[in-house]
């Protein structure tokens, strides 16, 4: 018996979620209810069962991510990132209970929905699964059972803090009492409501809701320094994060600047950093050169800032991680960096009530920073009193460039990544047994080759295209119309004609392109109106903001322009009169010739 395990038990199939000692946390794959634990002797006679079987049983076929088109990967990432927060704390009912609530809140969805793609998760380990929608039966309770449930969350389980005594009377007087307020002859007693506590009780539960999440993060939570291992067991969960560098700097020609944005994704499992951005500018700019740069041959690279180096001193690119982990920061909840998904790769928020997770990356920045920063005192670098009242004005030390910060902040990873001693990390017996190294490039090297290592390989082109701004396209009979401007594309006559919306990519900094996003392709349509060419989406904005501006001022002038049209042809019409006068249809083309004759010039004799 082992974790992940499928079993069959009694009429049904189970999965082993979780082994503790003499009992085992089990989801029931057929019916899908919330996992609990049972004792390990009631499973000795169980046979394992191949996943077909489950499959057949339940009439879900598995299909592999890969096989998923965009619109089907994309409700699969949402669904897992909605549960991702619940996943580490599905041995805890209480707790998990309380975190479904939460998510339920923050996604406006009904609890259930959390509780059915949770289920349905754990009980095929496929995130595949997720874009279909099954049922979820419901654990049967007595009612005397339902409550006492009830009245301990209502009156027990809150910041009043009541005592047993008092919720116990509470339930009394809302549920066993007639309309006159008189106790009914039937009724749990205080030992039965007590027991039911007892029974149920999670000291997690009782100390966050009578207490709060922050006294329980301070004062109560278990510290097992394990978390990031936990969370992380493989090679390919990528921590990202963005921090502003404590220096300030100058461009080529001395002018001070500020302080750069530094961006970085640090492998969970071995803390390598796989990548990073320096820039001036935060946000999805940032992240895309970081995503860029992880997939960078980084020899190549630092050959650039002069930097040589052992290729296996930092050799990861050509992939991305599978997992990306991230806080809540706007860039990163942004629809464009999810759409990232669609190269198989996954986007999750920092769980709840997981503070520690972040400090694999949180280290990092204090490593890398007080590693360079001992040796650029004087030269710019902010000290801890920087804010405080007739404290130095380090922005009078500036001196280096950005070209010069990144050299040194290049070498301070290589250092990180290649000589720094990881000297508490969780070796395993065949890590041992090969005398890895207890560097974070050796743990890398080990890991990537490993089963379970979740590494997605991917092209910069697919990178670039993916992480491309969506908008609404429109088919019109002018072309495909998007952003207020008109692009055309061989072979897509009936669509131009026939209209309708679709889903485009385009790039903000040069709109002379934009990509159509049909089923993971993207098809490449130019732009007609030759004057915006070569111009970014702001430019452009401006300049019709500018036409715009200088329409609405000329309006006047228009109007008056009509109204003195309008009197200057009704003062000649009043010359004319009223008078009708007998005309002759006849003798047209004589009269047209004559007139000529009358009114004819000779042009040349003018000179």
């Amino acid at each position: 018996m082992q974790k992940n395990e499928l079993l069959q038990w009694n009429n049904t199939i189970i999965r082993i979620l979780a082994i503790d000692d003499a009992r085992v946390l089990v989801i029931d794959c057929v019916k899908r209810t919330m996992p609990q634990w049972i004792n390990s002797d009631a499973l000795t006679e169980c046979n394992p069962c191949e996943k077909s079987k489950l499959e057949m049983q339940t009439e879900i076929e598995l299909d592999d991510f890969e096989n998923l088109n965009i619109q089907e990967r994309r409700i699969a990432h949402e669904r897992y990132t909605m549960i991702a927060g619940a996943l580490p704390f599905i041995a805890d009912e209480s707790l998990r209970s309380m975190i479904i609530d939460k998510i339920a809140d923050e996604k406006k969805v009904s609890k259930q929905t959390v509780r059915r793609y949770l289920c349905l998760y754990l009980a095929f380990d496929d995130m595949s699964v997720l874009c279909s929608k099954r049922k979820i039966h419901k654990k049967t309770l007595t009612e005397d059972e339902k409550n006492i449930r009830w009245a301990l969350n209502k009156f027990f389980y809150t910041s009043r803090k009541n005592s047993l005594q008092t919720a116990y009377t509470l339930m009394l007087k809302e549920k066993y009492c007639d309309k006159n307020g008189v106790l009914l002859p039937t009724y749990p007693t205080i030992h039965q409501f007590r027991y039911f506590y007892r029974k149920n009780r999670k000291m997690q539960t009782y100390y966050i809701s009578r207490n709060g999440l922050k006294d329980y993060q301070k004062n109560h939570r278990p510290l097992l320094g394990d978390g990031v291992q936990q969370f992380a067991p493989n090679i390919g969960v990528g921590m990202l994060d963005a921090t502003i560098c404590d220096i300030y700097l100058v461009d080529d020609a001395g002018s001070l600047i500020g302080r750069p944005i530094l961006t970085v994704c640090v492998d969970a499992h071995s803390s390598l950093c796989c990548g990073y951005s320096l820039t001036w500018e935060g946000g999805l700019y940032s992240l895309r050169g970081l995503m860029l740069n992880i997939l960078e041959d980084k020899q190549q690279w630092c050959k650039k800032f002069g930097i040589s180096f052992e290729k296996n001193q930092w050799d990861c690119s050509n992939s991305l991680p599978g997992i990306f982990v991230t806080d809540m920061g706007t860039e990163y909840k942004s629809s464009t960096f999810e759409q990232i998904s669609e190269l198989g790769i996954t986007v999750v928020n920092l769980p709840a009530y997981r503070p520690e997770l972040k400090s694999v990356v949180e280290k990092f920045f204090d490593l890398i920073q007080n590693t360079y920063k001992p040796f650029l005192k004087g030269k710019g670098v902010i000290e801890p009193d920087f804010q405080e009242r007739g404290a130095h004005d380090y922005r009078k030390d500036v001196c280096l460039t950005l070209r010069q910060f990144e050299q040194i902040l290049l070498k301070a990873i290589l250092y990180y990544n290649s000589k720094r001693i990881i000297e508490n990390y969780p070796y395993t017996d065949n890590m041992l047994s090969e005398n890895i190294q207890p560097f974070a490039c050796a743990i890398w090297e080990y890991g990537k080759n490993q089963d379970g290592a979740n590494l997605v390989h991917v092209k910069k082109e697919q990178v670039i295209m993916a992480l491309l701004p969506r908008t609404t396209g429109k088919f019109t009979r002018y072309g495909l119309k998007v952003n207020q401007m008109r692009y055309k594309c061989d072979g897509y006559t009936e669509e131009y004609l026939n209209g309708g919306e679709v889903i485009v990519a385009f790039n903000p900094d040069d709109v002379s392109f934009v990509w159509l996003v049909d089923k993971g392709n993207y098809i490449r349509f130019e732009l007609i109106e030759s004057r915006y060419k070569e111009k970014n989406l702001t430019e452009i904005q401006t300049s019709k903001t500018k036409q715009k501006e200088l329409v609405m001022a000329a309006k006047g002038v228009n109007n008056q322009g009509k109204i003195d049209l309008v009197n200057y042809i009704e003062n000649i019409t009043a010359a004319v009169g009223d008078n009708k006068r007998d005309i002759s249809i006849k003798g047209i083309r004589d009269n047209r010739r004559k007139e000529q004759a009358n009114t004819h010039i000779d042009y040349m004799g003018t000179v």
